[in-house]
């Protein structure tokens, strides 16, 4: 077989979730969005609710449908992009909960759904989504008689803990909210581990149940198998890949392996990144292509039948350093081919 291998551990998945509700004040909710980071929405979202996941979030209401599905009536779905137009029957059908984020949103999910819930979702200093402090002064109390199920906002700096931009959010967050008998939650990932003063009445990890950054204590989530397909010998001089970009300075032994940038192996990584073959690190050499990428087995005893990108020897956020980008990227970019191996659940 070509085809590489995408090992995901659910038990892993939900040990992180345990880990940081037990670190949590209040609920601990889940962020499934983007397919679950790129790992299966509908398999991870049974996976948690079995462990004790209550709340869930997503960033599409199309997203929202999926979860639903895969889960049936009973937890509470909350979709971070609000009631859009054409929403409405969406919403409605799949019972979901859209974070409302501006008045015009208001608007809409009062008269498209009377009596729907909803949540209500300030900007604190992002200026990204939610309503910034004037606007929400305006719509405070229209929006407060029709009974909000919870206030949230999201911080940017939370995963830099002495980032003055969190305290600065943290009193914003404090102030908008200040005397409502609503729910509220400010934090994900990042602010779940800068403790109980952004915990509020729920916490939304994200990219720690998946094995990310900034959630150094998290147990891996993810490994991929690459098969190797041909093994050749390179004199000095002659070159791999595309473009001529790497020549042989020494004779060399070069793996070809069954993976390329149409995996969401990203092409930037090529000249930083390596893999692993057993317990010999690998470089990668040559342009990464769609299908295919060379690597440098030279220092190789026994050849594997596959070679390892995600594992024991490198996780999500190594790998991201190589791209020059993050492990939410590398996760959510993991292609369509990999055939998908779920453990632990």
């Amino acid at each position: 077989m070509t085809q590489a291998v995408l090992t995901i551990d659910l038990g892993a998945i939900c040990a992180n979730w345990n880990a940081l509700d037990a670190m949590s004040t209040g609920e601990t909710a889940a962020v499934v969005k983007a397919n679950a980071y790129g790992l299966g929405a509908d398999t991870v979202s049974k996976a948690l609710a079995k462990a004790g996941v209550r709340t869930f979030f997503v960033a599409q209401a199309e997203e929202g449908v999926v979860v639903r599905d895969a889960l049936g009536p009973g937890p509470t779905i909350c979709v971070f992009g609000g009631h859009m137009k054409g929403d409405a029957a969406l919403l409605r059908d799949a019972n979901l909960v859209p974070m409302i984020n501006s008045i015009d949103q208001m608007l809409r999910h009062v008269e498209a759904l009377p009596g729907h819930p909803f949540g209500i979702q300030l900007d604190s200093g992002m200026n990204r989504l939610g309503m910034e402090p004037a606007e929400w002064s305006a719509l405070r109390d229209i929006a407060l008689s029709q009974k909000p199920v919870l206030m949230m906002s999201h911080l940017a700096c939370a995963d830099e803990p002495n980032h003055g931009m969190n305290g600065f959010q943290l009193q914003t967050f404090q102030q908008m909210t200040d005397g409502l008998d609503v729910p509220k939650s400010l934090s994900a990932t990042g602010g779940t581990l800068l403790g109980p003063d952004y915990h509020f009445d729920m916490t939304r990890p994200g990219i720690g149940l998946y094995g990310g950054l900034p959630y150094v204590d998290a147990r891996p989530v993810v490994s991929l198998s690459i098969p190797v397909i041909q093994v050749r010998d390179v004199n000095p001089g002659e070159s791999v890949g595309y473009g001529n970009s790497w020549v042989a300075r020494v004779p060399s032994r070069i793996a070809t392996i069954s993976a390329g940038y149409a995996d969401g192996i990203l092409r930037a990584m090529g000249p930083k990144a390596f893999v692993w073959a057993g317990e010999t690190r690998c470089k990668i050499v040559g342009r990464i292509s769609m299908d295919l990428i060379g690597v440098d087995v030279g220092p190789v005893k026994d050849m594997p039948d596959t070679v390892e990108l995600l594992g024991q020897h490198q996780s999500v956020d190594s790998l991201a350093d190589a791209a020059g980008t993050i492990g939410y990227e590398i996760l959510t970019s993991l292609g369509s081919r990999y055939e998908r191996r779920y453990i632990g659940g």
